[in-house]
């Protein structure tokens, strides 16, 4: 992984810089009484002695330095820096292991796993790897089995493979599993999913859970899409009754895995009570807060989410090429469509017609591996207020039917659960299958837009954000 370079200080600067960070990005919290999530403090850093300099050996003017640059000031600190910042109070005298991935790095890019292994007060002893394991090179959905961290020699435990969770075999001398995954804000990203078979594994085993809260790239007012109906529950939808767009950082999603019953987690009330949760949260983030407004560099969550905007049109286009001949570019990942024997003239057109809110269509020519032109036709949100992340993949798979003869109505066995498991309504599903390109798509986007503004209240008890 990248780091950011060093940057040298004046330690004026960075004594201002300090005092800013620890005062200026103070966020509220919502303090649970078992969670341990009430902000504290951070540990005032230790006043460093100012260098010494070399005698000139010119006339002062001659040796006259640029000033130095300003400190960056993040307007967000994540929940590692903030344990950090903390001294690492919550894994003092523990020994550790840590569930995360590519993207889990602190504010200056630097790998949660070297954060916490200079933790003078706690021992980081195993990892857990997710989808796509802890560096993101393996492909989606494609298993894998135990192996070793080069860098650290660390042993790294799948859950991505003949395991979903922790066992008390990989648990075993372990006081607590740290949490540190980046989420992009939809259901069927399976980080969240893994998080909570996390919790599940740790509670059922008498481990700790301790979530370092990370920023929900949509914000946290976005609540769209269809609610996952239990019976589609899956590694790609863990939480039941979640619209597809939910609106958590993933901290909350803890909590709410914790303090809420089986009907909103999906783990068991008797597993969950006698389970420990703890959650460092963010300082600086609200929920009217997009990922560009946090000061931080995106880093890739996956092969195909190279960017905030792949995030977004993850959200956006994800359900829309489900089972059906619809396609996402790679130049432009899950911003560019396309469709066999369609021409972007013809597919802007078809779209358009659909007056969809806050979204453009734009053609956008690139040269493929074979220096030829290629003309993509790109989705671009145009007004964040009116966009509604999901509405367009119901209008794609629509004008799939039309284009296609109802693609939908010919799916069989697998696929059937493989596009309900992602979309997770039965409802859409058969109304798809039935109806083609009859069917009526306002009915139900204004049916999910009630109902995920109900689940977004809801859930409002679990924030730890305004």
């Amino acid at each position: 992984m990248s780091r950011r370079p060093f940057v040298k200080f004046s330690f004026a600067t960075l004594a201002v810089a300090a005092f800013t960070l620890l005062l200026g990005c103070a966020n509220k919290s919502t303090p649970a009484a078992t969670a341990q999530v009430a902000q504290r403090p951070a540990t005032p850093a230790a006043k460093a002695p100012a260098p010494a300099l070399a005698k000139p050996t010119a006339p002062a003017s001659a040796l006259a330095l640029p000033p130095a640059p300003p400190a960056r000031v993040f307007p967000v600190m994540l929940g590692i820096d903030v344990l950090e910042a903390e001294g690492f109070r919550a894994i003092a005298g523990k020994k550790i292991a840590l569930l995360t991935h590519r993207a889990g790095v602190n504010r200056l890019g630097e790998s949660t796993i070297n954060v916490l292994r200079r933790a003078p007060n706690a021992k980081l002893v195993a990892l857990f790897a997710p989808e796509h394991g802890i560096d993101g090179e393996i492909k989606a959905a494609v298993n894998f089995g135990d192996y070793r961290h080069a860098p650290t020699g660390l042993p790294i435990y799948s859950l991505y493979g003949k395991n979903k969770k922790p066992t008390a075999a990989t648990l075993k001398g372990i006081d607590a599993v740290v949490i540190d995954l980046q989420d992009v804000g939809v259901r069927s990203y399976t980080f969240i999913s893994w998080m909570r078979h996390a919790l599940e594994g740790c509670f059922e085993n008498g481990v700790e859970a301790i979530v370092l809260d990370r920023p929900n790239p949509l914000g946290g007012w976005k609540v769209d899409g269809p609610l996952l109906d239990t019976e589609w529950m899956s590694d790609v939808g863990a939480f039941p009754n979640m619209p597809y767009v939910h609106g958590l950082t993933i901290a909350e999603l803890a909590r709410m895995a914790k303090f809420s019953t089986s009907a909103k987690s999906g783990i068991s009330d008797k597993i969950r009570a006698k389970g420990k949760l703890t959650v460092i949260p963010m300082r600086g983030w609200n929920r009217s807060m997009q990922w560009p407004e946090t000061g931080l560099r995106w880093v890739q969550t996956s092969p195909l989410i190279p960017s905030f905007e792949a995030a977004v049109g993850y959200a956006m286009l994800g359900l829309g090429t489900q089972n059906n001949p619809w396609r996402v570019g790679k130049e432009f990942p899950y911003r560019s469509i396309g469709y066999p024997q369609k021409k972007p003239d013809d597919i802007i057109r078809a779209l358009e017609a659909y007056k969809i809110p806050g979204v453009n269509f734009v053609k956008r020519p690139v040269k493929d591996s074979a220096g030829s032109i290629v003309t993509y036709v790109v989705v671009e949100v145009s007004d964040w207020a009116k966009w509604n992340p999901t509405e367009l993949s119901f209008y794609m798979q629509k004008q799939a039917a039309i284009w296609s003869l109802n693609p939908f109505a010919t799916l069989k066995g697998a696929d059937i659960r493989t596009f309900n498991v992602h979309v997770g309504s039965t409802a859409w599903f058969n109304a798809l299958r039935r109806e083609g390109a009859r069917i009526d798509v306002p009915l139900f986007v204004n049916n999910w837009k009630a109902r995920s503004l109900a689940y977004q209240a809801q859930t409002k008890r679990y924030w730890m954000y305004q």
